[in-house]
């Protein structure tokens, strides 16, 4: 004595619907699992400390107030590439050479 296919697809349909499950008869894979799990990225958000302020806005919301701020990093590295061009050690300069009138030619 068999059941009808058609009868057993009805029975699943309506379990899904008591219990809120997906009704999948071709048995496809379709991400239920993952899609009904909770968003983790709040989560992981609040797991690392906030971010210091950049510099940049620093000095803005200062000079907003009138005031002046001086990144002494910023300036030392100024003053170490200055060293460097005035001894000649400084950043190459790119050549206006055969490399580049060869880039003219193919375009």
């Amino acid at each position: 004595m068999a059941v009808p296919q058609s009868r057993i697809l009805d029975l699943i349909k309506t379990q899904c619907r008591i219990f809120s499950t997906i009704f999948n008869p071709e048995r496809l894979r379709l991400g239920n699992k993952i899609l009904r799990q909770r968003l983790k990225g709040p989560s992981i958000a609040a797991y690392y400390p906030p971010r210091p302020v950049p510099f940049g806005k620093f000095r803005r919301a200062y000079k907003q107030m009138g005031n002046t701020v001086e990144n002494e990093d910023e300036d030392d590295r100024l003053e170490k590439v200055e060293e460097l061009k005035a001894r000649g050690k400084g950043q190459w300069q790119e050549r206006r050479g055969f490399a580049q009138v060869a880039k003219k030619k193919k375009r």
